[in-house]
C-alpha cells in the first residue's frame, strides 16, 4: 500500500496542471513534502465544507493559485468587498483542489428554477376551462332579456306580415300585471349578477390534470336549462305568432315576460346548488390528512372535508406554502465545530517501504477498531452535534438581539425640519445604522444557513421599512429569526408553482379513508395520508351534588 499510494500520488500530481514538489527525493523530504500538502488541502477542504460564506450577493471573489512558493500548491483568496462592514470572512468555492468540493454551478443546481415558461399548450390549459364557463355564463345569464328584447326588434316579424296595426300594438302591449313582473325580473337578474360575481368570479387557484366533477355537473345543469328554455321560446312564439296572423289566437307579450322569468327563476335555483356542490359541501370536516414533508420530515395535520383527490392536493398547497417553514436544504448536515473538524481520524504510511506483516496487521486491526467505535457512537456524537449547535444559534441570537437594540437607539424620528439639511429618509438612516447590526447579522445568517435568502440590499430594505413605521428591533429581526411561512422566502415568490401529483387512484374520485397521494416539485415531496374523524359517542354523566364535600385529616407527619 505504501508504495503503490506514492506512486498515485505522484502520477495525479503531474497530470494535474498544477505544479507540486517531487516525491522522489529522500525520505525525510518525501514524508514533510507530503505532511505540508496535506496540511493545505485539509485547510482548503474545511474552507470548502461550508459554501454558505460565498452566498452574499455584494462579493465578487477572485481564486488565484500561485505555484512559486517552495513549489507547494498556494491557494490566495482575493475578496473586493463593496460594503467595509459585510461579508468580511467570505470564502471562494472552487472544485480544483478537492474532488468532494463543490463548484458554484453545483450550488446553484440546488435551487433550480422550477417556473415553466409560459408556452401555448399550458395557456391554452390553463384558460380554456375558464373562458368556456365564463362564455356559458354569460349567455346564460343574457338570456331572459333577449327573449325580451327579440319581439321589440322584430324578429319574429316576418311570419306575420299581414298583421294590422292594432294586433301589433296589442301583441307588443304590456299592462300593469306585465310591468311588475318586468321588475321583479329586473331585481332578480340584479341578484343573480351580484352572487355570480361574489361567488364565481375569482381568479383560478390551481389548474388542475382532470375536470372538476361538480362545476362540470353545474354548467350542464346550466346548458340543458338554457337550451330548452330557448327552444321552447322559439316554439312558442313562432306558433303563437302565426295563429295570430290566421285570427285563431292572440300572443300576448304578458306571456313572454313571465318565461324569462321563469328562466330566471331557473338560474337562481342552479347557482344555489352550485353554492352547496362548490363552496358548502366540503367545509364540514370529514377526515383528517396528515403531510410529511421529505427529506427533512416536518409534518402537519389537518382536518379536512369531502373534496377530490386533486382538489385535496390544492388544499394542501395552500397550507403548505403559508404555514410550514422554509425548506433549507443546507441543514441536513449540521455544522461542526472546526475544533471537531481538526478532532479526525490519521492514516499511517510507510513512506519507506520497510515494514513487517505484524504492523501492518496491528495497524488494520486498529484501523477496524476504531471504525467499530465510531459506529457505535455515532448516535452520542450527534447527539453532542446538535446540542452544540443549539448552544451556538442561541448565542448568535442573543448577540444579534443585542446589537439591533443598539442600533434603534441611535435613530429617532425627526418631526420638523431642522433647516439644516441634516435629516436623512429612511434608506439613508438604514444605511447610517446598517454597520452595528452587520456582523451580529452575517453570523447569525451564516450559522444557521439562511446567507442564500437575503442579500444586503433586501436587508437594507426591510430595515429602511421597519423605521418608516416605528417597528421595534424585534420585528425587524423578525424574518431572519422566524423561518415561516414557505411564502416568506422570495424564491418562491413566484407567479406559477409547477407540482406533480401521484396517486394510483382516480383523481377525481373522492376522498377516503385509507387514500394516499404524493405531491411532488424537484426534490421536495408532500406525502399525504387521508383517515376517516371517528364518530363521538357523548353521553350525559349527573354527579350527585352530596359528592362535593372533602374531610381534612391531620396527621401529625403533615405540615398542615
Amino acid at each position: 500500500m505504501d508504495t503503490e499510494s506514492i506512486r498515485s500520488m505522484s502520477e495525479y500530481s503531474s497530470k494535474s496542471k498544477y505544479k507540486s514538489h517531487s516525491l522522489k527525493s529522500g525520505g525525510n523530504h518525501k514524508s514533510n513534502s507530503y505532511k505540508n500538502n496535506t496540511r493545505t488541502a485539509r485547510k482548503y477542504s474545511d474552507s470548502l465544507n461550508n459554501p454558505y460564506e460565498t452566498a452574499m450577493a455584494p462579493y465578487q471573489t477572485t481564486v488565484m493559485l500561485d505555484d512559486t512558493r517552495d513549489g507547494q500548491d498556494v491557494v490566495e483568496v482575493q475578496i473586493l468587498p463593496q460594503d467595509e462592514n459585510w461579508g468580511e470572512n467570505t470564502t471562494a468555492i472552487t472544485g480544483n483542489t478537492s474532488v468532494q468540493s463543490g463548484s458554484m454551478e453545483e450550488m446553484g443546481a440546488l435551487w433550480p428554477d422550477t417556473e415553466q415558461k409560459s408556452a401555448f399548450p399550458i395557456l391554452c390549459h390553463r384558460y380554456i376551462a375558464t373562458t368556456l364557463t365564463g362564455l356559458l355564463s354569460l349567455v346564460a345569464f343574457l338570456s331572459p332579456l333577449a327573449m325580451l328584447v327579440l319581439p321589440k326588434l322584430g324578429v319574429f316579424s316576418p311570419a306575420a306580415t299581414n298583421l294590422s296595426p292594432q294586433q301589433r300594438e296589442t301583441l307588443l302591449n304590456c299592462g300593469a300585471e306585465c310591468k311588475g313582473v318586468l321588475v321583479s325580473l329586473a331585481f332578480k337578474m340584479f341578484l343573480l349578477a351580484v352572487a355570480s360575481w361574489a361567488i364565481f368570479l375569482r381568479p383560478v387557484k390551481a389548474t388542475m390534470p382532470r375536470i372538476h366533477v361538480f362545476r362540470a355537473i353545474v354548467l350542464a345543469l346550466v346548458s340543458i336549462c338554457c337550451g330548452i328554455f330557448w327552444l321552447f321560446y322559439v316554439v312558442q312564439v313562432t306558433e303563437g305568432v302565426r295563429a295570430t296572423a290566421t285570427g285563431e289566437d292572440l300572443l300576448e307579450y304578458r306571456a313572454l315576460v313571465s318565461y324569462s322569468s321563469s328562466l330566471c327563476d331557473c338560474l337562481l335555483c342552479i347557482h344555489y346548488v352550485a353554492i352547496v356542490l362548490m363552496e358548502i359541501r366540503h367545509l364540514q370536516p370529514v377526515f383528517y390528512i396528515k403531510v410529511v414533508r421529505s427529506p427533512d420530515g416536518e409534518s402537519r395535520s389537518y382536518p379536512i372535508g369531502q373534496l377530490s383527490i386533486q382538489r385535496a392536493a390544492v388544499w394542501v398547497l395552500e397550507r403548505y406554502y403559508t404555514e410550514f417553514s422554509i425548506y433549507n436544504p443546507y441543514l441536513e448536515r449540521l455544522p461542526v465545530s472546526k475544533s471537531k473538524k481538526n478532532a479526525s481520524s490519521f492514516k499511517f504510511y510507510d513512506i519507506e517501504g520497510i515494514g513487517s506483516n505484524t504492523l501492518q496487521m496491528s495497524q488494520s486491526r486498529g484501523t477496524m477498531n476504531g471504525h467499530a467505535r465510531r459506529r457505535d457512537s455515532s448516535h452520542n456524537e450527534r447527539f453532542y452535534e446538535e446540542h452544540d449547535y443549539e448552544r451556538r444559534v442561541k448565542k448568535r441570537r442573543a448577540r444579534l438581539l443585542t446589537a439591533a437594540e443598539e442600533a434603534f437607539t441611535h435613530v429617532k424620528r425627526s418631526h420638523h425640519d431642522p433647516g439644516g439639511g441634516s435629516a436623512m429618509d429612511p434608506y439613508e438612516a438604514a444605511q447610517a445604522v446598517f454597520p452595528t447590526i452587520a456582523r451580529s447579522l452575517q453570523k447569525y445568517l451564516r450559522v444557521t444557513r439562511q446567507q442564500p435568502r437575503h442579500t444586503v440590499e433586501s436587508i437594507l430594505s426591510h430595515l429602511a421599512l421597519c423605521l418608516t413605521h416605528d417597528a421595534s428591533p424585534k420585528a425587524f429581526l423578525e424574518p431572519y429569526l422566524s423561518a415561516s411561512p414557505v411564502l416568506q422566502n422570495e424564491k418562491e415568490q413566484k407567479s406559477l408553482q409547477s407540482w406533480s401529483l401521484i396517486c394510483n387512484e382516480l383523481l377525481t374520485r373522492a376522498l377516503k379513508d385509507g387514500t394516499v397521494f404524493q405531491l411532488r416539485q424537484n426534490d421536495l415531496s408532500l406525502l399525504c395520508t387521508v383517515h376517516k374523524l371517528p364518530h363521538f359517542s357523548i353521553i350525559e354523566e349527573v354527579i350527585n351534588p352530596k359528592s362535593n364535600r372533602f374531610v381534612l385529616k391531620l396527621n401529625s407527619e403533615t405540615s398542615v
